[in-house]
């Protein structure tokens, strides 16, 4: 038995990031002022991608506790929709995007901070923040993939979804640049236009690769449980098999001594 309940921690993961974003807005940043908002940065998209996912987690746990025991078909039949929903976030948003967020800004950050987080961005976001805006995204989605299953969708389908939603933002970016005449990230000023369409490019292979590995992952963290329950069954039968062989040995042996 799991020492905090699934449905418990879920709650918990979605109060932390009500808690971030609002705090991340509450930053007087001249950044947030400026034409797209928060919207223009990933990270805050992402974090209302996982604010949003763990929304739908926290509705289902709450809609199978109250359909509990009911009959209604309609109710079942809206639940699995709920779950259909909630399975392909995890698959083309929640997972990738989040993992991506993490992957990218740390790898930056550790050769250039100044390439993605410019050390002015220490007076106006506190570190706690900036972890949970950039770390704890990682392990609390890994924490919901590690305690419910989530079927992914056939890979073709899956990656075309998670292209789509890059390309869309990077075409979102390139509006915005459009617009201002200012990239949103430092990273993209200070290279050539053939090396932004090559750093984009690989930008949109890592994030293919992070949906592949979320796959994977998935795969692997349910195959292994699945497989580990059918040891235990057998071993659970293997002993109950002993028990009855040995009463039934240890019966007439009784009965022949209690004829003498």
């Amino acid at each position: 038995m799991a020492l905090i309940p699934s449905q418990v921690l879920r709650v918990a993961i979605l109060l932390s990031y009500f808690s971030i974003l609002c705090h991340y807005k509450a930053l007087d940043m001249p950044a947030h002022q400026t034409y797209g908002g928060s919207w223009k940065f990933l990270t805050f998209i992402d974090l209302v991608i996982q604010a949003v996912f763990f929304g739908l987690c926290v509705l289902i746990d709450v809609s199978s506790l109250l359909t509990k025991g009911g009959d209604s078909r309609e109710q079942e039949r809206q639940l699995r929709k709920l779950i259909g929903l909630r399975d392909w976030m995890m698959a083309v948003l929640a997972f990738p995007v989040g993992a991506f967020v993490v992957f990218t800004f740390w790898s930056l950050y550790l050769y250039d901070r100044e390439l993605v987080y410019p050390k002015l961005l220490d007076n106006f976001i506190p570190q706690w923040l900036n972890h949970g805006m950039h770390t704890t995204v990682l392990p609390f989605i890994i924490i919901e993939m590690r305690t419910t299953h989530h079927r992914y969708p056939s890979r073709s389908w899956g990656l075309a979804a998670v292209c789509c939603f890059g390309v869309g933002y990077i075409l979102w970016t390139c509006w915005v640049h459009q617009v201002t005449g200012v990239w949103v990230y430092p990273v993209l000023e200070r290279i050539t236009p053939v090396a932004r369409v090559a750093f984009f490019s690989v930008m949109m292979a890592v994030i293919g690769v992070f949906y592949v590995l979320g796959e994977i992952l998935n795969s692997y963290i349910w195959e292994k449980l699945n497989t580990d329950l059918s040891s235990r069954c057998a071993k659970l039968k293997a002993n109950i098999s002993r028990m009855q062989e040995g009463t039934e040995a240890v019966g007439p042996t009784m009965k022949g001594e209690l004829i003498k």
